[in-house]
């Protein structure tokens, strides 16, 4: 099962998850610096109203100090060396180069930091693969807009996006344009700065966001290919096959229905246009997008590859409320009896990895990436401050193999970054012990700790595997 001799491996980690220091330099506020740790952080990333509301009354923030990535940037990518990573995704926040969003010209205190840190990766021979918006509007930009629901954040995003191509022209070639955009419709508050108004159709809403997302992704495409045709943009998707619970039909074209709700943002991005499904879905949930003149055409500017996060496959039934439900990553779904879970109710899939890939694949004939695949767990120092996490080194393990069996299978795939490759702040529940990296930082979940950095097992694991190109058996 050999990979091709310049496979990608490296880790993935996100700005509001990792960097703190969230007022440095004249960084303005970030959807994310709203959240509080767990308690009401669900609520807010959906509902946009109480997360305004509550802006600033509660007692800690995670994000606001996070690992300090900002001042432990060069540590952090020396360890990364260390292991061999051949590629590291970050994401750039917005306001930090733009405090509000809407401004002209960037912070040029931003563009330094992110000058520092891709240096700094260079100096190690490390390919940055940069998401533009992780989940990091200007919160400037939800008050003054009102998010993704208007269309003035088209042109917003993409002055941000010329002042990234163009001062990283040549130093950065792989670019993400919005993080797991299909999370718009599950956390319409962190996924688009969505407010919902008293008795509005919330789904006309989230679709027109949406729009304006797709057109934004568009344009920063074609600007990128025009800035600099080496560049390789991808979309990405939070991905995962939804399997029939049973057999019955019923079962099946309620999967086929989950899998469509997914694949409406890629099916946009990689083939240039609507999907022809969507004109009954929209007829029927009375959803009717304002397409301005040229928009239709901005669409067929389509991405260079599909990258995704992976970490388990869900399930769906017809008659949904018969069956137990456990938690995934933001998406509920039925429990599977064959498969078992994390700690935190994930269930455990590989082969749902070599399912999905194969299904992107087929689908639509690009490369993939994979930019997000782990494990979260608590992992505990023992007393010789070794930290033994082999629980995760078996579940990256098998998903390795069914990538590489993917890659077989006739898959052409680029790379493979998991997710958290040094522990940070979770993002659904605001926590530090639902650790994910081979990289232990000493912090907690109310913000104690020390932040050093040690080595866990996995450490090791990982650099034998990006050393030998592979697990072979």
């Amino acid at each position: 099962m050999k990979l091709p001799e310049d496979f990608l491996w490296g880790g993935a980690t996100a700005a509001n998850q990792t960097e703190g220091a969230y007022q440095a330099g004249g960084k303005g506020l970030s959807l994310v610096d709203l959240l509080p740790s767990k308690g009401d952080r669900m609520k807010c990333m959906v509902d946009g109203a109480f997360a305004l509301a509550n802006e600033g009354k509660y007692e800690f923030y995670p994000s606001h100090e996070s690992i300090d990535f900002f001042h432990h940037y060069k540590e952090d990518i020396q360890l990364m060396a260390e292991m061999g990573f051949k590629v590291f995704r970050l994401s750039i926040s917005w306001p930090r180069l733009f405090p509000n969003g809407d401004e002209l010209e960037p912070n040029e205190a931003g563009l330094q930091f992110y000058d520092n840190v891709i240096n700094e990766l260079h100096k190690y021979g490390i390919e940055p693969l940069v998401t533009i918006n992780h989940f990091d509007t200007p919160v400037g930009l939800v008050k003054k807009y009102g998010g993704w629901r208007h269309r003035d954040l088209i042109d917003c995003y993409v002055r941000y996006c010329n002042a990234l191509f163009t001062h990283f022209k040549g130093r950065v070639k792989y670019w993400i344009t919005f993080n797991e955009i299909n999370m718009l419709l599950h956390l319409p508050f962190l996924g688009a700065g969505l407010v919902f108004k008293d008795g509005e159709n919330k789904e006309q809403v989230k679709y027109q966001a949406a729009h304006y997302q797709l057109v934004a992704s568009a344009a920063a495409t074609k600007l990128a290919h025009e800035i600099d045709p080496t560049n390789q943009i991808g979309c990405m998707l939070a991905a995962g096959n939804v399997y029939p619970f049973t057999c019955a039909p019923e079962d099946v074209w309620a999967s086929i229905g989950k899998d469509r709700e997914q694949f409406f943002f890629t099916d946009v991005q990689v083939r240039g246009a609507y999907p022809t499904y969507t004109k009954r879905f929209f007829v029927e949930h009375d959803i009717h997008l304002e397409i301005a003149e040229g928009d239709l055409d901005i669409l067929k500017h389509t991405v260079d590859y599909v990258s995704f996060s992976y970490y388990s496959s869900r399930c769906i039934s017809g008659k949904p409320e018969t069956q137990a439900e456990t938690e995934g990553n933001v998406f509920k779904t039925l429990k599977n009896p064959n498969l078992p879970a994390s700690e935190w109710g994930w269930q455990i899939d590989p082969l749902g990895l070599r399912i999905t890939m194969n299904t992107l694949y087929d689908r639509y004939q690009k490369p993939l990436f994979i930019v997000e695949n782990g494990l979260g767990a608590s992992d505990e120092v023992a007393e010789d401050g070794t930290i033994q996490d082999d629980y995760r080194i078996d579940y990256l393990e098998k998903h390795v193999l069914a990538m590489q069996e993917a890659v077989q299978d006739g898959v052409e795939l680029w790379g493979y970054t998991p997710w958290g490759c040094i522990d940070l702040v979770s993002a659904s529940s605001g926590e530090m012990k639902k650790r994910y990296g081979f990289i232990y930082v000493d912090r907690e979940n109310d913000g104690s700790g020390t932040l050093e950095r040690k080595k866990k097992k996995s450490f090791y694991w990982y650099k034998t595997v990006i050393s030998n190109n592979g697990i072979y058996e």
